[in-house]
Parts: structure tokens; C-alpha cells; sequence
């Protein structure tokens, strides 16, 4: 996203990036790597460890694993002006997910994923540009990102009520090449992605199999449509119905060939996995509403003792 943005000269874009990442940034550029045409870009773009070197931003896009969240909430604070918009392209459920739905007032928070409220603090609900990200990308070295399909991205406000701040970073977004939806219920369309994240990313990563083979097994495909209806039914009771069927989002999936999950990416790669933000956020909010999970709840177990099995999991 930083990379295509960059090719507007109308866009200043920076880069908040540590270690051997940011090392890469600053020597060679960003470099995206086209999957289908083997072409790369390389795009200067600024970076530093620090945000503070890098001062307000009119929008500070967030696209880390939601495990990674706590520290972006104690970094974020110089990138905000009075005016900035923070965009939330992440799997999952966000934080703020209850703020703007009538279930609960607004009342409701999800403590699973911010137990001592401090995403909400550093990054409160009246900032938030909800985006839900349906393009896969890879990092097969530091400062090179495999584009490796779609270029899909939505866009909403909390609640529906979708200002300037939108139809803004929707215009930026589109130039830089991006297929752009804007929409009325960012949080229907979370929960879209997330049947298919909840399902295929942990089953994915416990078999160490691509999207494709989890679809060939019928055993398999059984096992993931039954947490698919769970999480339909989970939805459905705060008020927020995905609208599709879980044979629907499977056939999303089969389009999309054999690819490898995220969290299959993660767990091969030995680092943590984004196991809270995409089964621990959905099972409270199953709890809160009275909604039985039992397949979900195995899962969640499973994925979990895996990632213990190889400290993969905090």
C-alpha cells in the first residue's frame, strides 16, 4: 500500500519499519515484486524506528497482526495531528468493532483484544477509517513484498457514517491503482473476510496445507463449514449478517488457487501467530451474545496448543 501510494507525487508517504526491515528501506527502497510478471519497483520512501521523526500525518495506515497492536498503540501518538485519520487494514476483529453497533449501546468492549483499553485510547473510534484488505501479499526479504494477487480494498467508517475522510484516502487509494469499494457497514464486511479468516488461517497452518488442498478433503471442507456457520450465527447475533453462504466463501477461496494462508505464512516463517485476533475476539463476542461455538472453540484450542508446541504464541 506505502509502495503504490508512492507512485503519486501528490503523495508524501512514510514508513514506520525496525530492524532488518527498516535497514532495507533505507539502502536499497521498497521493492514490490509482481508475482505474475516477475517485474519490480523500487519506491524511496521515508522511514524511521522512530515516528517521531516523521511528524503528523493526514493518514497512518495500520497493517500489522493484531498481536502486534500494543506496541503501534505506544508509537502512535507524533503521527497524529488534530485531523489525522487512522485506517485499519487488518484481518480480524478490530477493537473497536462494538463501538458504533446498536447491540450493546456502545457499551460493549472486547477485552480479549484490548483487556486495559489502551488501543482505544491511542487510537479512538472517531479517527478510525475501517479497511478490510482482500489482495495477498508476502515478505519473502526484508524491504520486498511479493504482490502476489487481487488489489481489492473497502472502506467504511464505524457505524456507516462515512465522511470526507473517506471519500479522501478512497480517491488516494484508487489512483495509486487500488480497486476501491466504499461502504455503509464496514463491520458486515469484517465479518465476510473474517469466515473465511477464522476457518482457513488456523486449519491451514495445523495441516500445513494450502487453501486449495483444505477445499479438495471433504472432511476438511465439512469441519471448516460448520465454523463458517458458527461464525454467520455469532454475526448474526449482534446484529451484523455477513449475507453469504458458507459455500459462497469457500468458492471465494477456490478462486483465489493454491495459495498459502497468512497464518500458514507465519508459522513457517517462526514467528507469532495471529491467533487472538481471529479466534479469541470472535469466541467473546460469542459468549457475550449467548451464541454456541463448539467447532470454533476446538480450534481455537488446537491452534493454540500447536503454536505453544513452538513458542509461537503469547
Amino acid at each position: 500500500m506505502a509502495a503504490w501510494l508512492a507512485r503519486s507525487p501528490a503523495n508524501e508517504v512514510s514508513a514506520v519499519a525496525r530492524g532488518a526491515q527498516l535497514e532495507a528501506l533505507r539502502r536499497d527502497g521498497l521493492k514490490i515484486r509482481d508475482r505474475a510478471s516477475g517485474k519490480v519497483g523500487t519506491f524511496s520512501i521515508l522511514a524511521s524506528d522512530d515516528p517521531a521523526v516523521l511528524g503528523p500525518q493526514d493518514y497512518v495506515i495500520v497493517a500489522v497482526k493484531a498481536q502486534n497492536l500494543t506496541q503501534v498503540a505506544a508509537g502512535i501518538g507524533p503521527l497524529l495531528g488534530p485531523d489525522t485519520a487512522i485506517v485499519t487494514a487488518m484481518n480480524g476483529v478490530p477493537w473497536w468493532f462494538f463501538d458504533c453497533l446498536k447491540y450493546g449501546g456502545g457499551s460493549q468492549r472486547l477485552e480479549s483484544l484490548d483487556p486495559d483499553g489502551i488501543l482505544s485510547r491511542a487510537m479512538p473510534t472517531q479517527r478510525i477509517v475501517g479497511c478490510v484488505v482482500h489482495f495477498a501479499a508476502s515478505t519473502p526479504e526484508p524491504g520486498v513484498i511479493s504482490h502476489n494477487m487481487g488489489k481489492k480494498l473497502i472502506l467504511g467508517q464505524p457505524g456507516g457514517a462515512n465522511t470526507t475522510r473517506v471519500k479522501r484516502i478512497a480517491t488516494a487509494l484508487t489512483m495509486a491503482g487500488f480497486e476501491i469499494a466504499v461502504t455503509g457497514s464496514i463491520e458486515k464486511e469484517f465479518w465476510v473476510k473474517l469466515l473465511g479468516n477464522v476457518s482457513f488461517n488456523p486449519v491451514s497452518a495445523l495441516t500445513q496445507s494450502t487453501a486449495n488442498v483444505l477445499i479438495e478433503n471433504p472432511e476438511v471442507k465439512t469441519y471448516m463449514v460448520e465454523i463458517m456457520r458458527e461464525v454467520l450465527a455469532i454475526g448474526r447475533a449482534v446484529g451484523v449478517d455477513a449475507g453469504i453462504d458458507p459455500e459462497a466463501r469457500i468458492d471465494m477461496a477456490r478462486a483465489l488457487g493454491p495459495f498459502k494462508t497468512s497464518m500458514l505464512q507465519d508459522l513457517e516463517a517462526g514467528k507469532r501467530l495471529e491467533i487472538d485476533g481471529l479466534l479469541a475476539g470472535t469466541l467473546e463476542i460469542a459468549r457475550k451474545a449467548g451464541v454456541k461455538a463448539p467447532y470454533t472453540e476446538s480450534l481455537f484450542g488446537l491452534i493454540r496448543a500447536r503454536a505453544d508446541a513452538t513458542k509461537q504464541y503469547r
